[in-house]
């Protein structure tokens, strides 16, 4: 009989994940529309495209004990952590209500974000 030899599954290694293409961008106001900040608003401070997260200013705020350096000052550190981006949706510029969001190319090759509730489009807040 053969001996069971336990092989390891072969990691990808040196392979960038694939980037997801968002429909928030850094500086856009937008409202959480599920979990513990659900009816939340708040400016969008950092887009993650690698993990489709995003950070969003005063959601999803964690604390972390920070030790003391030569430099820093230690204690409690309060600051906003990550989110799907799937839990967010656009402010519309129209109505001031969550819409959902559509591209569309221009003449001229521009894309530009529209507002599904008001065909408005979104400016770009960058």
């Amino acid at each position: 009989m053969k001996p069971l030899v336990f092989k390891k599954a072969k990691r990808m290694r040196n392979q960038a994940p694939a980037r997801m293409r968002l429909h928030i961008t850094k500086g856009d106001t937008v409202q959480v529309i599920s979990g513990e900040d659900k009816g939340k608003r708040g400016r969008v401070l950092r887009v993650h495209p690698k993990t489709g997260r995003v950070t969003i200013e005063g959601v999803n705020v964690v604390k972390r004990h920070r030790r003391a350096t030569q430099t820093a000052e230690g204690g409690i550190v309060e600051f906003p952590a990550p989110i799907h981006h799937s839990k967010a949706m656009l402010i519309d510029p129209k109505s001031g209500e969550p819409t959902r969001v559509r591209r569309r190319r221009d003449a001229d090759g521009t894309v530009e974000r529209i507002a599904l509730k008001s065909d408005q489009p979104i400016p770009r807040s960058r």
